[in-house]
């Protein structure tokens, strides 16, 4: 019989997280699963040692033999583990110890359940659309390659100074204009930097990819939302006053240099999330939002669906 491996992502410089990512560990134990520990966080491994039963990843379990991601932390925490799935098909079941989670399928006093869910392998996977990043320089040639769950944006590395860019689609310029960077985002990070920067949020089952300038200073800088096959390219002029900095999903980052160029485009591989309950993301956004929705009558026996 094949064992099950499952990846446990925490974060481990909270108190109630490691006690949470503890309980998780001894109910995948005690159901017959190996939990497995990422191998680049040694305040983790050092928080469960008294726990035991678990290995670590890339020492004792290759990430192709993970089934499963559960997470135990706030947004930030679960890009990490889609970062470190990602060779892999692994889902990622987020529950939430932060503050909003929009990425998270659970809250924490749900762990109970969702462990016996798990084991139960009761759970549906949700494909989302990912980017792929990448940053040529003035000859054209490929410096940096990377992906993004959320967002890639474009910033400016001083403080002081604004960057001026040439926004491209398809293969034809757009506009220049000045600005703080721009924020390429997917319909998952649509309520994320896209959301802060004005953009319009985007229901995961519209393919689409936001385009939204930061501090643009031009008569025509608006938020655009551009098909899933678009190609969104953004050039650093060569004139322009300072440097600039690539961000992907606020983890990744690459200087560029006057003259960089950045393409961003959808990726051939999505991220996997898990799924155990198939609550409305118009639900999720009044929750997590804390939207009011007082005085809505709805069809007749209508309810609020619970996540």
């Amino acid at each position: 019989m094949t064992t099950r491996e499952i990846l446990v992502v925490a974060h481990a410089h909270r108190a109630d997280t490691v006690a949470a990512a503890a309980r998780v560990v001894t109910a995948l134990t005690a159901a017959g699963a190996h939990p497995v520990l990422p191998g680049d966080d040694d305040a983790l491994i050092d928080a469960l040692s008294a726990t035991g039963g678990f290995g670590v990843l890339g020492r004792d379990v290759q990430i192709d033999q993970i089934e499963l991601a559960i997470v135990l932390g706030g947004d930030g925490t679960i890009l990490r583990a889609a970062e470190i799935v990602r060779e892999s098909t692994a889902p990622v079941l987020g529950i939430n110890m932060g503050h909003v989670g929009f990425l998270a399928e659970i809250e924490a006093d749900d762990i109970d359940d969702a462990m016996r869910r798990v084991i139960a392998r009761d759970y549906d996977v949700e494909e989302r659309m990912a980017l792929s990043v990448r940053v040529k320089d003035v000859d054209g040639s490929v410096i940096y390659e990377t992906w993004a769950l959320n967002e890639a944006t474009v910033e400016k590395a001083s403080r002081e100074r604004m960057m001026e860019v040439v926004i491209e689609i398809d293969g034809r310029p757009l506009s220049t204009f000045g600005c703080d960077g721009m924020v390429v985002a997917t319909p998952t990070g649509s309520t994320a930097y896209n959301f802060s920067a004005g953009g319009p949020v985007i229901w995961p089952s519209v393919e689409a990819i936001a385009v939204v300038p930061l501090s643009a200073h031009a008569l025509f800088a608006r938020p655009l939302v551009v098909g899933p096959e678009a190609s969104v390219a953004i050039e650093v002029l060569a004139r322009t006053y300072g440097t600039g900095i690539l961000w992907c999903d606020g983890r990744r980052s690459h200087d560029l240099p006057p003259g960089a160029r950045v393409v961003v485009r959808r990726s051939s591989r999505p991220v996997r999330l898990a799924r155990l309950h198939p609550a409305s993301f118009t639900d999720r956004l009044v929750r997590k939002f804390r939207l009011p929705v007082a005085g809505w009558r709805g069809p007749a026996g209508t309810v609020m669906e619970a996540e």
